[in-house]
């Protein structure tokens, strides 16, 4: 890893990409302490309400959803967007074939529509949002003005967020949206490291259970990183024969490879589209009923149900429920992009039309079998894995540890690491052979 970046250093037009990577990254941290237009900073500190869907976000946004900053909403709608557009392009015939057929035209088009969908969310989010703060009396005043330059705020901080992020993905390393918030996370590591000290200094002195709690949490911080380390570098190898065929003029002789399948080929995306799934009930509610948490009904429950993935104090009914829901969604999503992006028929076609086969299996209809089962089970378990990862703080919520990095953040954190060291490798190898080739 550490010979990667300095390769990566060292080499001109990876190092430009690197610095523009860290030029967007500080200006969206400049971002997350720019005020909202209309917010009262004196009344704003005095507010400390981080949890249930505040707490989501501002894990997310880095700390801007406590400031209420222009990012205050972070991704969030955007990811929204993401999985509405998803399973409209599953229902819709022209948005399906779009996203099949459409190639760079049809993706940008996409796109396009994703950023469409992501401002209407956002707008109804921003308005939800100054709704429900408004009886915090955290803004100037509640004249429609005001409201308006909040609402405008918030809706504007997305759109330069969705801005940031396609930059990255264009012009840096790696994936916009996956490295804003991995950004956000590993910033409130330093508030972490002085909640970790503070529990072994105390103002008696030196704890001795405390510093056996930090050790404790240390590493078990670090058996939870490799392994999903472990998982997310993990795959199957599907061994592929090609038997003799003329490319050409020449005779190309039989060959041996494999098609790698990774346990964990979605990623960390299903865990934060289960996440964005999960809340976005508690973000309509608080749109049409004020001071929802102290109600009862039918919308009430729905809203400690939505927000009891990162709430303690919904109690163990919600909570359970919640996680169960929440398991099942993180493994639903995980097929559903799992399948999204690795096609058995087309795969098991393209290896038929090359001439190959797969030992053992015939060509055409059994190979495709062959591979959905193989895809089905390693997906199943990497399903698992990610949602027994992404439950973890949930159970540790109703202690007394207030961990900054819960699995869930964990999971983003190495998922996106690895993603962007295995861009630097490839881009690394891909200059070695154009140079190599003159």
């Amino acid at each position: 890893m550490f010979k990667t970046m300095q390769n990566a250093i060292k080499t001109p037009e990876i190092r430009k990409k690197l610095l523009y990577l860290l030029l967007l990254i500080v200006i969206f941290r400049l971002g997350c302490y720019i005020p909202v237009p209309g917010v009262n900073l004196v009344a704003l500190s005095d507010q400390t309400q981080t949890e249930g869907i505040a707490g989501l976000i501002d894990l997310i946004s880095g700390g801007a959803f406590s400031r209420f900053s222009i990012f205050a909403m972070s991704v969030t709608p955007y990811i929204t967007a993401s999985i509405v557009m998803q399973l409209l392009g599953m229902i819709i015939p022209s948005l399906e074939q779009l996203t099949k057929e459409g190639g760079e035209e049809g993706r940008q088009k996409l796109n396009r529509y994703t950023k469409m969908v992501t401002i209407v969310l956002a707008l109804v989010e921003a308005i939800g949002l100054y709704l429900s703060y408004r009886s915090y009396n955290i803004f100037v005043n509640t004249e429609f003005l005001t409201a308006a330059l909040v609402v405008f705020g918030l809706v504007t901080g997305t759109s330069l967020l969705m801005w940031l992020a396609q930059q990255i993905t264009t012009k840096a390393i790696g994936n916009g949206m996956s490295i804003l918030i991995f950004v956000g996370i590993i910033s409130r590591l330093p508030s972490g490291a002085v909640a970790l000290w503070n529990r072994i200094i105390t103002e008696n002195g030196f704890s001795t259970p405390g510093f056996l709690l930090a050790i404790g949490i240390v590493i078990g911080l670090l058996v939870l990183v490799a392994g999903v380390v472990y998982v997310q570098l993990a795959e199957r190898r599907i061994p592929v024969q090609y038997s003799k065929r003329v490319v050409g003029r020449k005779m190309v002789g039989a060959q041996s490879t494999h098609i790698p399948l990774k346990l964990a080929m979605a990623g960390v995306m299903p865990v934060i589209f289960a996440s964005s799934f999960m809340t976005f009930p508690a973000m309509i509610i608080q749109l049409f009923v004020s001071d929802i948490a102290t109600k009862t009904g039918f919308l009430a429950m729905l809203y400690k149900f939505s927000i009891a993935t990162s709430s303690s104090s919904v109690g163990w009914g919600y909570s359970v429920t919640n996680a169960i829901v929440y398991l099942l969604l993180i493994i639903g999503f995980t097929f559903f992009y799992t399948f999204a992006v690795f096609n058995p028929a087309e795969v098991s076609s393209n290896i038929k039309k090359n001439g190959g086969f797969i030992p053992g299996i015939r060509a055409g209809k059994p190979t495709t079998e062959y591979l959905t089962s193989v895809t089905t089970k390693i997906t199943l378990f990497g399903g698992f894995f990610l949602a027994l990862i992404a439950i973890i703080p949930m159970l540790l919520r109703f202690t007394d540890l207030n961990i900054t990095l819960g699995g869930t953040s964990v999971l983003i954190v190495v998922g996106v690491g690895i993603e962007v060291l295995q861009q630097l490798e490839s881009q690394l190898a891909m200059r070695h052979y154009k140079g190599f080739l003159g």
